[in-house]
């Protein structure tokens, strides 16, 4: 079986006002509190196309390598929902503001970090769209209630051709998606506040054969469950024809709980939008420098070169500049740009620290991020500051406390109690160990106590000598330099 997943995206535009109305967007506002008379579909009033819209689309569609429409359209769709007040929905369906673009990806190998392959998934097109209110379900009282906050919010829609073929190829370029819009600012991309939703388009066939009828899961709100809603939904399709049944063409649902799909409604009847031109606004005209006539106001017009010139670096940019910059590992370049604030964590160490920056991205993914997602912190949450992590690693580089003395710092450093590092090794004792002749009667000692081990040793068993190092590393409390003590507890072997 050949599985097919293509996605369609709604992005929520990093806007203070909707799309056609002056009505501020605030997410968790009081219900029905961001309303206007437009927003709430009163008759006479009429949609002001808000120019911070039109900006993010043309910057998201030159960032996704897309064509932009000079010449770009309005429609209405027809459909008719409690919290939908106008029975339609303003959008682009015959010419959206961009089109034929395309976004590449990385994903691992076998969960492996250090082996990563690029993909690159076609987009269909981005076009404009206010979103719908929101229907609030009370089964106490067996009543729904409509919050028309979120009625004409500007959205855009990233329709991607069905390029991918799993869960994890679909996540990954969701995720490379939603770096890219946070990275302009064109959308905030918070998945958990409905600002990123995706709908997913699953179907399979034979190697060979036409297409199989797809289902779509709508309204996914997380990567994780993207990845699982898609897989589940292949492995689904492939068990039914397997045992002779027919895929419907539907709409469903992800259960989060379950981890399965559910259906929602059928799409045998294809839905008649009955789609027509938006009579009330005209055909959204842009300008490039070329095109641009003399005679015109700047502040009336939106200019496709002066959004170009404007770009910032993109996401596979910053990464190969990590990657250069710091000799750091491609994979590490991901997993820094990944976590919303790790490169600029990562930055301000590596800036108030003499430790070169390859042994720096150790303590930051293996320790910093570790304890962070132990604790369910994000990087902005965390106890410890980029200040006093390069504190800290300045002790370990100037060699003033040992590594094991470092972690045991670290450890004091997340209760958050404002100590310093410097304080805290002073308050526990974890200088590193000057006297050298104390060091040798520790080593000597631990030698002493350990026959069976220094007999395998001198039989050619290497591996017991880092046993005898961490005898001594636990005698001194981890106040030893390990690369001494292994010194001279050779040495002293050989006498």
């Amino acid at each position: 079986w050949v599985p097919v997943v293509g996605l369609e995206i709604h992005a929520q535009i990093s806007s203070n006002s909707k799309l056609f109305s002056g009505s501020q967007v605030q997410f968790a506002a009081p219900p029905n509190s961001l309303v206007s008379f437009f927003d709430a579909s009163l008759p006479g009033t009429l949609p002001v196309l808000n120019r911070r819209c039109v900006e993010a689309a043309v910057m998201t569609g030159l960032a996704l390598n897309c064509s932009i429409n000079k010449k770009s359209l309005f429609d209405r769709k027809h459909y008719f929902y409690a919290d939908l007040p106008a029975g339609y929905q303003i959008t682009q369906q015959r010419v959206p503001i961009a089109v034929n673009g395309s976004l590449s990806y990385s994903l691992c190998i076998d969960n492996k970090m250090s082996q990563m392959v690029t993909k690159t998934v076609r987009i269909k097109q981005i076009q404009l769209e206010q979103d719908s209110g929101k229907s609030l379900h009370d089964d106490t009282r067996n009543q729904t209630l409509v919050d028309l906050n979120r009625a004409g919010v500007g959205l855009m829609e990233v329709v991607m051709e069905p390029d991918m073929c799993c869960g994890e190829e679909a996540a990954a370029a969701v995720r490379e998606l939603q770096l890219i819009l946070q990275i302009l600012g064109t959308s905030q991309a918070v998945m958990a506040e409905g600002q990123l939703r995706v709908d997913a388009n699953v179907s399979v066939h034979h190697p060979g054969e036409p297409y199989g009828v797809r289902t779509e899961v709508k309204n996914i709100n997380s990567l994780r469950f993207l990845a699982k809603a898609v897989d589940y939904e292949i492995q689904r399709q492939i068990e039914e024809l397997e045992n002779g049944e027919t895929i419907l063409n539907e709409t469903r649902a992800f259960d989060s709980r379950l981890g399965c799909t559910m259906p929602m409604r059928d799409k045998e009847g294809k839905q008649d939008y009955r789609f027509m031109p938006e009579p009330n606004l005209p055909p959204l005209i842009l300008y490039d420098a070329k095109s641009l006539p003399a005679n015109m106001n700047h502040q009336q017009v939106v200019n496709i070169d002066w959004i170009q010139e404007r770009l910032p670096d993109l996401p596979s940019v910053k990464r190969a500049k990590l990657v250069e910059w710091y000799g750091i590992l491609p994979e590490h370049s991901f997993t820094l740009l990944n976590e919303d604030g790790l490169t600029e964590f990562f930055e301000n160490v590596v800036k108030r620290t003499q430790m070169k920056p390859k042994k720096v991205i150790g303590w930051i993914l293996k320790d910093l991020l570790s304890y962070l997602k132990q604790h369910s912190l994000t990087v902005k949450e965390s106890p410890v500051s980029p200040f006093l992590l390069a504190d800290l690693l300045n002790l370990l580089e100037k060699k003033e406390i040992s590594s094991t003395a470092a972690k045991q710092v670290l450890v004091e450093l997340w209760k958050g109690e404002g100590k310093t590092p410097l304080e805290i090794v002073k308050d526990k004792n974890l200088e590193l160990l000057q006297d050298q002749k104390e060091l040798e009667q520790i080593c000597q000692a631990v030698i002493d106590g350990q026959e069976n081990e220094v007999m395998a040793l001198k039989a050619g068993n290497r591996k017991v000598l880092n046993k005898l190092i961490g005898l001594v590393q636990r005698e001194t409390r981890g106040r030893s330099n390990p690369v001494l003590v292994k010194e001279l507890l050779e040495k002293k072997l050989a006498e």
